[in-house]
């Protein structure tokens, strides 16, 4: 999905610095902004197509929670071949999901897969019937004391054989192992074209707003509430997919 507008949103000086948001600044250069800031994210969105297109079951419901445009719901949309199967796209941003609307109209309809977009916070979702659930960079968006019982709620809302798909920025136990990280993930923005003022502006917007984790404090939530097994299967930097097996 590329975009016609380019992130410039932290390209002067600000007086303040806010803290980050999904609203239609954001919409408007998203493309732009995700392609250039996430190592990786479409590799990322190609495979979870390809993942969807494995593990869909016929009569079941595919979730993308945390939507945004849904580069995530049209790859899977392209690869599966189940028959009655339905996306349900969730997102709390109203300007993420007006641009999504827009863009879905200007697709070609698969009238295999039917593509349900819905305005809430995902944690008021009740999945049910799911052999897919995806949440691509969106859990670093909950706040930490909430994550446990969510994802719970999505282990019960999955059918057995069912796939969750967890796309995440981690942080480092080891200090140097974060720092190497950190400073690599900045190198990479600053060769996308990114500014040191860019870099340095959006990651104060989102301090307190997106919370990593550790891998191992990801896998040992994940077992807990449920799950078969889960393992990292991609890697850029500091930035991961991981698979998660009911």
């Amino acid at each position: 999905m590329m975009s016609e507008y380019k992130d410039s949103i932290f390209a002067e000086p600000l007086a303040q610095v806010g803290s980050f948001q999904f609203d239609e600044k954001v919409a408007q250069v998203f493309p732009d902004m995700i392609q250039r800031s996430v190592p990786g994210y479409n590799a990322i969105i190609s495979a979870i197509g390809l993942l969807a297109g494995r593990f869909a079951q016929p009569d079941s419901c595919c979730y993308d929670l945390g939507c945004s445009l849904g580069a995530a719901t049209l790859s899977m949309r392209q690869h599966i071949q189940a028959e009655r199967c339905k996306i349900i796209a969730v997102d709390n941003s109203a300007a993420m999901l007006d641009k999504f609307r827009r863009l879905l109209n200007s697709t070609i309809v698969d009238e295999g897969v039917t593509i349900d977009i819905r305005h809430a916070d995902i944690r008021d979702i009740e999945l049910e019937n799911a052999s897919v659930v995806v949440l691509n960079f969106t859990l670093q968006f909950i706040p930490p004391a909430d994550r446990r019982a969510f994802l719970k709620k999505v282990y019960q809302g999955m059918l057995p054989g069912g796939i969750l798909i967890l796309s995440e920025k981690l942080k480092f136990q080891d200090a140097r192992q974060q720092q190497l990280q950190t400073e690599m993930h900045h190198a990479f923005k600053k060769a996308q074209g990114y500014s040191d003022l860019e870099i340095s502006q959006k990651r104060s917007a989102l301090e307190n707003v997106l919370i990593a984790e550790t891998w191992p404090s990801h896998q040992k939530r994940l077992l807990d509430v449920g799950f078969a097994s889960a393992e990292v299967w991609f890697q850029y930097f500091n930035f991961a997919s991981m698979i998660a097996l009911k």
